[in-house]
């Protein structure tokens, strides 16, 4: 996984981003009608139901655009929250306010949704063993908010992206020769450049469980689109010889009778790729 410092450093490239995007030379609705020394408050409005995420964010754009800005807290990050609810209030410079608004919203009102999800796929969970990932299926230049979201709600991280872990999947098997090969290539090659990264491998069928468990230093077997059937079978063979994960079109419905399998984890890209946004609002008071 990547450090704290990395992850920080998305944050705050996020941030600036968005505000270049958003703001570009001037925020000209404000500017036109609004006096630089104009102060206000505004608070943070819930319009929906779920568990509330992003409020650390907005702390962080509302810093970024204007340090003089003040939020009082009212509600944390992972707490449940309902119509009429108020996150928290931010007085200060009028112009600062208007101009961190759209970034703040989107953001929290995505980061919600994606929390509010994991969490109800956690409560599924509840009295098993097995824990939820999400997965690489993110929002290009925001994955760092929808993983942060996830782990609000409750769930863990998969790898973060392509660099902080090894994961050999149907194609670089196919590609590499075989999964034998293609673990032996990989071990050679994190030897070679002096990397310790963990290694993840697929199996499409037992068969394959049986192949990868013949290697050594393979950290977790991904047991994709199996049955139930097939995942018990595919859990007694590796043994806790490595971790497990079962993926592969797993839903609500579907979910609790996976982790009755054995897997140690269920990754679902649903957690962030097939979420409806909180409706939030900011508003003057």
């Amino acid at each position: 996984m990547i450090s704290e410092e990395q992850f920080n450093r998305e944050i705050k490239g996020i941030i600036s981003n968005a505000i270049r995007e958003d703001v570009g030379d001037g925020d000209h609705s404000s500017l036109a009608c609004i006096p630089k020394s104009a102060t206000g408050r505004a608070k943070l409005l819930v319009k929906d139901e779920g568990i509330i995420a992003g409020i650390a964010f907005a702390k962080e754009v509302f810093s970024y655009v204007d340090e003089g800005l003040e939020v009082e807290t009212l509600i944390n990050d992972g707490s449940k929250v309902t119509h009429g609810d108020i996150a928290f209030y931010v007085k200060g410079s009028s112009q600062s306010i208007l101009k961190s608004e759209r970034l703040v919203l989107n953001a929290m009102q995505r980061m919600s949704a994606i929390a509010t999800k994991t969490n109800f796929f956690v409560n599924l969970l509840e009295g098993t063993d097995t824990k939820i990932l999400d997965t690489r299926k993110t929002t290009p230049g925001i994955r760092a908010l929808e993983k942060w979201a996830v782990k609000i709600g409750g769930g863990e991280n998969h790898r973060f992206a392509l660099y902080d872990m090894i994961m050999l999947k149907d194609n670089h098997i196919d590609f590499a020769g075989g999964i034998t090969k293609a673990i032996e290539k990989t071990q050679h090659y994190l030897r070679d450049t002096g990397r310790d990264l963990k290694i993840i491998v697929e199996a499409r069928n037992l068969q394959e469980i049986k192949e990868i468990l013949k290697s050594d230093g393979v950290y977790r077997i991904l047991i994709d689109n199996f049955n139930y059937e097939d995942t018990r079978e595919a859990v007694r063979l590796i043994g806790g010889k490595c971790l497990t994960e079962s993926s592969g079109g797993i839903n609500e419905e579907t979910i609790r009778n996976y982790a009755e399998c054995g897997v140690d984890y269920i990754s679902s890209g649903a957690l962030t790729h097939s979420v409806y946004n909180m409706d939030l609002s900011l508003k003057a008071v």
